[in-house]
C-alpha cells in the first residue's frame, strides 16, 4: 500500500471523494433516506450493522472504483469493520483503488461568536494510531460557521490547523473542514474572511508541509482559487452542504480546481429495496454525475 501512489490518486485522479462517514447522530436519518424505518432496528449494534450494509453495498457497486471516486470518508466504526472479510480501508485502496480517510472529530461544540468549534479529542493520538495501521491515508475533522464573525472564523480556523498538525505528525493526510452553512444572509462576507485566516495559516506551515481543505461551495465562482492554487494545499474538495445534487453539480462545475466530496447528495435516491441491479444503476447515474463536475471545473 504506497502512500506515494495514494497522494497522487488525491492529487491526480480524475474523480471526487465519497463522504461515507454519517456518524451515530446522524445514521437514523440516513438510514430513512435509505428506506430503513426506525422500527426495523432496536439498539446501537443492530443500527450500525444496517449502516455498514449499506455502505459496503456502495463500495462494492461497480461505479465505485478509483476511475471515478479517487477517496472515501469512512466513520470510525467503518474502519473497524471488514467488507467479504477484508479490513473497509484495505478493501478500499487495493481492490477498489479508492483512498481511504477517516472522519475524526467528535461533533460540535455549542455555538460562540456565530460559529462551533469541535468537542475536546482526548483520544485523538490513539485513534491516529490505530488508523496508521489500518491502512488509512488522512482524515477529516469538521466545524461550523454560521455568521460572518472575525473572532469566531479565527477561532475556527486555529482549531483546524492545530488538529491538523497533530495529524500531520502520524504521518497522515488532514481535511481540515470549516464549513459555511449555506443559508445564512452573511455567507459571501463569512467566506471572505474564511478564505484570508486560511491563507495566514497556510503561509505559516512549513515548506513542504501539504493539507487538504473541504469547503462548502462558495457565493462567488472560483473564490477558493487562491486557496486551490496555494503550495500547502494538496486538494480543495468541495461539500454539498445541504443542496440538491443537481445544484451542488452545478455550482462545482463552476469552480475550477475543486473536487466533490459528497454525503447526502451521493446517496441521494438509493434504497434498501432495490435490486443489485437498480441500485448499482442510480448510484452509477449518481457517480457519473458528480464525477463530471468534478472535473469540469
Amino acid at each position: 500500500m504506497g502512500s506515494a501512489q495514494q497522494t497522487e490518486q488525491v492529487r491526480n485522479g480524475k474523480g471526487f471523494i465519497a463522504a461515507l462517514d454519517q456518524s451515530g447522530g446522524s445514521t437514523p436519518k440516513a438510514l430513512r433516506l435509505y428506506g430503513v424505518p426506525d422500527t426495523a432496528y432496536s439498539g446501537e449494534t443492530e443500527m450500525f450493522d444496517l449502516i455498514h450494509g449499506m455502505r459496503a453495498r456502495i463500495i462494492k457497486s461497480p461505479a465505485f472504483t478509483g476511475d471515478k471516486v479517487v477517496g472515501a470518508i469512512l466513520f470510525e466504526q467503518t474502519m473497524d469493520r471488514s467488507v467479504d472479510g477484508v479490513p473497509t480501508a484495505t478493501y478500499l485502496w487495493e481492490n477498489r483503488h479508492v483512498v481511504p480517510f477517516l472522519k475524526i472529530d467528535k461533533g460540535l461544540e455549542a455555538e460562540v461568536d456565530g460559529c462551533q468549534l469541535m468537542k475536546p479529542m482526548p483520544g485523538l493520538d490513539a485513534l491516529l494510531d490505530r488508523a496508521v495501521k489500518a491502512g488509512i491515508f488522512g482524515t477529516k475533522e469538521r466545524s461550523v460557521i454560521s455568521a460572518a464573525n472575525a473572532k469566531g472564523i479565527a477561532a475556527i480556523v486555529a482549531q483546524q490547523f492545530d488538529v491538523g498538525r497533530q495529524v500531520l505528525a502520524h504521518g497522515l493526510m488532514p481535511i481540515l473542514e470549516p464549513e459555511v452553512t449555506i443559508t445564512i444572509p452573511d455567507k459571501a462576507e463569512a467566506e471572505k474572511l474564511l478564505r484570508d485566516e486560511i491563507l495566514k495559516h497556510l503561509d505559516a506551515l512549513p515548506a513542504g508541509t501539504q493539507v487538504m481543505l473541504k469547503l462548502s461551495l462558495p457565493t462567488v465562482d472560483n473564490f477558493y482559487a487562491p486557496l486551490v492554487d496555494h503550495p500547502a494545499v494538496l486538494k480543495v474538495v468541495a461539500l454539498s452542504g445541504g443542496y440538491s445534487r443537481d445544484e451542488a453539480n452545478a455550482i462545482l462545475a463552476r469552480n475550477r480546481g475543486i473536487i466533490a466530496s459528497f454525503s447526502r447528495a451521493l446517496t441521494e435516491g438509493l434504497s434498501a429495496q432495490q435490486s443489485d441491479a437498480e441500485f448499482d444503476a442510480v448510484l452509477g447515474q449518481a457517480i457519473d454525475s458528480i464525477h463530471a463536475a468534478s472535473i469540469a471545473g
